[in-house]
């Protein structure tokens, strides 16, 4: 598991925060971790008008500890039981290094431990669905269809820093966040529609539960961001910003790993490679996304784009990687996309109607 390159920098000119995907689930068990780090822990609170300790009380149960090792590196992160008979929500790159060779094994509130399968994982949207042979275990609500309003009172559980059975609580500060993050497989996804708190979080509490002062569960805690060190080089732990994966992103993706092992999502046929201004203007082309190569018989071929061409629009938004990233996690199948793009300097139109992802 890289222990550095799940740090990621966010465009300059967008603060110098960074963020950081998963909070780095990966590195946790892989070094030392000092005293000064652990004591700086928010512990649980009472939020205004939030019974903290009740929300802790029920929904800890159902909060797990997901210890993974494969491919020479270990690392931990955290998950949620969303069925009793031992269906487990958690992130995709929390397991990832498993998925080929490996072992994913969770420890449960009471201390058991035992081993864990595979039921499918996502890392277009950063999640994973685990099962472990129990039943009439306690569980956490998926709420996709709860209301949510900024300032409202949240609380996060997982293992930070491998410390399972942690609480902290915050507020939802923002809604409807957007943010780009490295996948596990490679490239730039988004985390779409994410929502944005203040409850601390940090390495290890990826996976784990978002939940409403009711217990519903509405989002998996999957980034955050941080303050570079003066060096320029990845902060430390949280600094009150926060994302997870929405309870209705969740439950979609769900439901098709469980009946399919797969989630599908659209796809564009093409490989692409960004040029940005400076670059544009460095060379002497046009800034947006390089065709790379272009698969026969899928949208971008049956539009008319070649390898060689520019995409410079998406949607009438000038083409990035990020936002090519943003549109295949918000669209559906069958979707329509308007595109332009340039092919030996001329400027061409043409649409593309989204194709599932083989």
């Amino acid at each position: 598991m890289p222990k550095t390159t799940g740090w990621w920098r966010t465009k300059a000119g967008l603060t110098r925060l960074q963020v950081v995907v998963g909070i780095v689930l990966l590195g946790l068990l892989s070094g030392a971790l000092g005293a000064g780090i652990v004591s700086g822990l928010r512990p649980a609170s009472t939020a205004s008008g939030c019974d903290t300790v009740k929300v802790a009380g029920d929904a800890l149960p159902a909060v797990v500890t997901v210890l993974v090792s494969g491919s020479g590196e270990s690392g931990s992160g955290s998950g949620a039981i969303i069925e009793s008979d031992g269906l487990i929500l958690t992130n995709d790159h929390v397991i990832a290094a498993a998925v080929t060779s490996g072992t994913i094994e969770v420890r449960l509130n009471n201390g058991e431990q035992v081993t864990a399968d595979l039921v499918g994982t996502d890392p277009v949207t950063d999640l994973a669905v685990l099962r472990i042979d129990r039943d009439s275990l306690p569980t956490l609500q998926l709420a996709p269809r709860e209301t949510l309003r900024v300032g409202q009172p949240v609380v996060a559980l997982g293992a930070p820093l491998g410390l399972s059975g942690t609480v902290t609580s915050g507020i939802v500060s923002a809604l409807d966040r957007n943010v780009p993050i490295p996948k596990s497989t490679g490239g730039t996804t988004v985390l779409a529609g994410a929502i944005q708190t203040d409850a601390s979080i940090n390495l290890g509490n990826s996976g784990g539960p978002l939940v409403t002062c009711a217990g519903l569960l509405i989002g998996v805690n999957t980034a955050i961001s941080t303050v570079p060190n003066s060096d320029g080089s990845s902060g430390g732990g949280s600094v009150g910003i926060g994302f997870a994966v929405p309870a209705a992103t969740a439950r979609r993706i769900v439901d098709q790993l469980v009946a399919t092992g797969r989630a599908t999502h659209p796809w564009i046929g093409a490989s692409t490679a960004e040029i940005d201004q400076s670059t544009a203007d460095r060379f002497g082309t046009q800034a947006g996304l390089f065709v790379q190569e272009v698969t026969a018989g899928g949208p971008a071929a049956d539009a008319g784009l070649r390898a060689g061409d520019v995409i410079t629009s998406v949607q009438g938004t000038s083409a990035t990687s990020v936002g090519l990233a943003w549109l295949l996690v918000s669209a559906d199948v069958g979707d329509e996309v308007a595109v332009q793009y340039v092919r030996d300097d001329t400027v061409h139109q043409a649409t593309l109607t989204l194709a599932e992802h083989p």
